[in-house]
């Protein structure tokens, strides 16, 4: 068998699920580089308060964005069960590195593409362009997001002098 297919196949994705709010999100585990617990970072001046600031990761420099704040959620205060979950994300054939910060990491779950709901209509003034769908395991919604959409850099121009 190839390294490939207990990943992904043509009818079958792997997802990462974390939790933010007590709510389960899930994002394309093949984005996913590494996941770190929660330690300060380097924050910089003038960015908006999800932008949490750069860490720096053997080297290079990773932005870190606060999911909870970009999504418009209570601030609250990081834990040891924090995390931050370090994504390759592409966008117009660049790829960079950057993090999300998320409350803790749940589970990968294995996922038909069929089983995959599509993103309701909730209308013009709810942003549903970060959504890949939803997906229903056991007892739970899970969110799929789309992490190159989500983490497009253009969309942080605070950050273009680290990206």
């Amino acid at each position: 068998m190839r390294n490939n297919d207990t990943v992904s196949n043509k009818d079958n994705e792997q997802y990462l699920t974390f939790e933010i709010a007590d709510e389960a999100y899930g994002i394309e585990i093949l984005k996913v580089q590494e996941i770190r617990g929660w330690e300060p970072v380097r924050q910089i001046p003038n960015t908006p308060d999800y932008i949490k600031g750069a860490l720096n990761l053997r080297g290079a420099i990773v932005p870190i964005i606060d999911l909870r704040q970009r999504f418009g959620m209570e601030k609250v205060g990081y834990t040891p069960m924090t995390v931050v979950i370090v994504l390759c994300v592409q966008n117009k054939g660049q790829t960079s590195v950057m993090g999300i910060v998320a409350d803790a990491v749940s589970d990968v779950l294995d996922i038909k593409l069929a089983d995959i709901k599509r993103t309701p209509n909730l209308g013009a003034n709810i942003d549903t362009r970060y959504m890949r769908g939803m997906y229903v395991a056991k007892e739970r919604m899970v969110l799929l997001l789309d992490a190159d959409r989500l983490l497009d850099p253009d969309e942080f121009t605070e950050l273009k002098g680290l990206l």
